[in-house]
């Protein structure tokens, strides 16, 4: 057998952490990188030529504006450093005239309105608004406001509207 001095392939020495020391180990083919920061900076670079191509129209003032025409590949020198984390609160500040209106923040256990009981996904959703396990689902268990009398005469005649015929003129 050859020894590696002849032939000029050297075994690498050791694993090689990822240069940008996000903890994983990266390899010659992506740079040293792992795989994760190496498609995270090909992103940033394809995202860079989109973004001066784009800029570059808008200056140049071509109002072809298809979005068909070829990117032309190039090479963009981007400087990748450590990634920071941004944590994001999802509670709405009282000073902010926008914001989720429609999400709530996560909630504890449903329970039933009447005995307190968890009752999870296998709750009873009443007409007066409230949840109810399976003994206090019905009405008179549990002394439900709503009234399911006027609620059925306006169901009723709504779906049963009132039909009168002309009038015929008798011989």
């Amino acid at each position: 057998m050859e020894s590696h001095d002849e032939t000029g392939c050297q075994a690498p020495e050791g694993p090689i952490l990822c240069v940008n020391n996000c903890g994983f180990f990266g390899s010659a083919a992506t740079m040293n990188m792992c795989s994760k920061c190496h498609k995270a900076m090909i992103l940033n670079q394809e995202q860079a030529q989109l973004a001066a191509s784009s800029i570059g129209s808008i200056v140049h003032g071509s109002s072809g504006g298809t979005g068909k025409e070829p990117i032309i590949a190039g090479s963009v020198d981007l400087q990748v450093g450590p990634v920071e984390i941004k944590k994001f609160s999802m509670e709405p500040s009282s000073g902010s005239s926008f914001g989720f209106a429609g999400v709530k923040a996560k909630e504890g256990p449903k329970r039933c309105t009447t005995c307190n009981k968890r009752v999870g996904l296998t709750g009873f959703n009443c007409r007066c608004g409230n949840l109810f396990c399976a003994v206090h689902r019905y009405s008179d268990k549990h002394d439900c406001p709503f009234d399911y009398r006027t609620a059925a005469r306006e169901a009723i005649a709504k779906a049963n509207p009132v039909v009168k015929a002309e009038k015929l003129d008798k011989i």
